[in-house]
């Protein structure tokens, strides 16, 4: 047997993502080595696994089908080879795959696995990034161990631990007049242009703000990335409301923002761990739940500014 565990991993992530490149990118490796680590599989297993459709990317074979669910128990042995012995041996190590919420996993997702990763050195922590569905889809299908988000909208089955509580504020551009304000109402907002981070439970998060106050604010403007958002908001073009505080108060054009609390008792949105109920979780698992309980709090998120409950998140 001269295949490799490696040219398994290669060959798996590039059949579940459709194409080499896309593949590369989940698994942070360069796409001639992965590449060139199927074109050895294929030819020390002597069967051709995938078609390669130049516009349509890759689709398996029939032969590749069938050896990729046998490729997946391999890895699925391979990773238990690591549970059993840390379990044994009272270690901490193996690949611990986490989710994060694309929008603020630039600010937390590096801090916390690069604590993590020096805290227990025997652990890797291989990152991904996707919306709230996304990732719940990705944890039901065993393809993330565990996953940093918001607790919106969890079907029966998951189960979230609450790490800090995130209150929302408005964002608006430094030359603004509310932005000098100590505060500002729901009804002040309505009456102006918001430019509505548009994503998958997050909108209706942020319209359920007003809609709780009888309000249903003048929405100019759906986006899907928090860095656009932002720089259209230090352009004067309107505000938006967020929870996330990232250190930085500057769009990427410069310009600055400003945050200004909201006005009267707004549901926070609470940051947590989300998992399958059902997993029973190994010391690695158990271990990064235990590390983030102790790095993320009301008072302190790694990467971001988190003021303590009840004070003033500008």
């Amino acid at each position: 047997m001269r295949y490799t565990l490696r040219q398994i991993e290669y060959f798996v992530a590039t059949a579940e993502a459709g194409s080499i490149t896309l593949a590369a990118e989940r698994i942070h490796v360069s796409p001639p080595s992965i590449s060139a680590a199927i074109s050895q599989l294929e030819a020390e297993l002597g069967a051709q696994l995938f078609l390669r459709r130049h516009a349509q990317g890759l689709s398996l074979t029939r032969v590749g089908r069938a050896l990729l669910v046998d490729a997946k128990q391999l890895l699925d042995q391979a990773q238990k080879l690591y549970q059993t012995a840390s379990e044994a041996s009272e270690t901490v190590a193996g690949t611990l795959s986490l989710g994060c919420l694309l929008t603020f996993a630039p600010m937390v997702l590096p801090a916390i696995a690069h604590s993590f990763s020096t805290a227990f050195p025997g652990a890797q922590v291989l990152p991904d990034v996707a919306d709230h569905e996304r990732l719940l889809h990705r944890l039901e299908r065993a393809e993330l161990d565990l996953a940093l988000s918001y607790d919106l909208h969890l079907p029966d089955g998951f189960s979230f631990t609450p790490l800090a509580r995130l209150a929302p504020f408005a964002m608006l551009a430094e030359t603004d007049p509310l932005a000098q304000a100590p505060e500002v109402t729901l009804d002040e907002l309505a009456a102006r242009d918001l430019i509505l981070l548009d994503l998958p439970l997050s909108r209706d998060y942020f319209l359920s703000l007003f809609a709780r106050a009888g309000l249903t604010p003048r929405v100019s403007a759906r986006l899907q990335q928090m860095d656009v958002i932002r720089t259209m908001v230090a352009n004067g073009f309107g505000y938006t409301i967020a929870n996330i505080r990232p250190k930085s108060r500057h769009a990427l054009d410069g310009r600055a923002v400003v945050r200004v609390p909201i006005a009267g008792d707004q549901q926070p949105l609470r940051l947590g761990l989300v998992h399958v109920a059902r997993q029973e979780p190994t010391r690695l698992l158990r271990s990064f739940m235990e590390h983030c309980a102790r790095e993320i709090s009301d008072s302190r998120i790694p990467g971001m500014d988190a003021p303590p409950a009840g004070t003033d998140p500008s």
